[in-house]
């Protein structure tokens, strides 16, 4: 007995005309999967709940006294990481083999090989030490830029700029790797929890410190130099979307910011396009700013405002 059959027994169907609802979203369906050359069985996605517990297992692992198990001891720790890392790169590698299958389907190529995904995990787990020493570089950051702070574990645990950070240091090399789905599933559950968001094609330099967070923006060809800080509602954007011939959006295309060492940027600041702001440039609240700076520069609301009067009078 089909489930339209069984449904339209049930004292249900009588509220809710569920059966044809049921159809009519089945024809649209099959309309979508069509239209996108999809007819036979699409391929399964990874999973955002599966990615998110890889996520908590990496962080664990990375830092095991602070986001590992409770009651962890001393004489265990290592222990705990082993095993942390052989459950969470297991499951990981089951995420990666969706990933590329999924890309082989909508590219047309040939069904990837299970190596190729476990080559792409062993490649990532060799990286896991060297993104704990970046983390530590932006927890310094954190410290150190904000007289609140009153140790490195507050940072730690308390910090949205750094729970963004340490999805966007584990989405970065996944991203690198050439698992783009998988790493922007990452950044997308560190802007639901914190309201920063981050794009994992983003280079960011060490030593970044997001203050407060909430509505940060770094667009995906964003290059952030060593020491960087932002504010709230700071957007590092694109100033305008080139289209190819066809009228089709240029993907890839460098289009974001860079920002030097040691650059501060304060709440509220919009940075469009492919400009450069200088090494140790200051940019003050509420800017607006579509052309590069040299280094050393303080920009301010007001010398925006005085250069457009100026330029309008000549």
């Amino acid at each position: 007995m089909s489930y339209l059959t069984t449904l339209t027994t049930t004292a249900t169907d009588e509220y809710f005309d569920i059966p044809s609802i049921v159809q009519a979203l089945r024809d649209v369906r099959l309309t979508s999967l069509e239209h996108r050359h999809r007819s036979n069985k699409p391929p399964k996605l990874p999973s955002r709940k599966s990615l998110q517990q890889v996520v908590d297992g990496l962080s664990a692992a990375l830092f095991p006294n602070r986001l590992g198990a409770l009651g962890l001891k001393e004489e265990g720790v290592d222990y705990f990481v082993g095993f942390t890392l052989d459950t969470t790169l297991r499951e990981l590698n089951t995420q990666v083999q969706l990933e590329l299958r999924y890309s082989a389907d909508t590219e047309h190529n040939k069904k990837p090989s299970a190596e190729a995904a476990l080559n792409k995990v062993r490649i990532f787990a060799q990286i896991l030490p060297t993104i704990r020493q970046l983390i530590d570089t932006d927890l310094d950051a954190a410290f150190e830029g904000d007289p609140a702070a009153r140790s490195l574990d507050e940072v730690l645990v308390c910090y949205p700029g750094i729970t963004a950070i340490i999805h966007y240091r584990l989405a970065h090399e996944l991203h690198r790797l050439g698992l783009p789905l998988i790493a922007r599933i990452i950044s997308e559950l560190a802007h639901s929890a914190t309201g920063i968001d981050i794009h994992p094609g983003a280079a960011i330099g060490e030593g970044f410190f997001i203050d407060h967070g909430t509505g940060v923006v770094i667009g995906e060809t964003a290059v952030i130099g060593r020491h960087v800080r932002l504010y709230q509602a700071v957007t590092l954007g694109a100033k305008r979307f080139p289209s190819d011939e066809q009228g089709h959006l240029i993907k890839g295309s460098a289009r974001h910011p860079i920002l030097e060492d040691n650059v501060v940027i304060y709440a509220g600041a919009t940075i469009l396009g492919r400009i450069t702001i200088g090494a140790g440039s200051v940019i003050g609240g509420n800017v607006w700013l579509t052309r590069s700076v040299p280094p050393n520069s303080q920009i301010t609301q007001a010398k925006t405002q005085e250069k457009a009067v100026n330029e309008t009078a000549q």
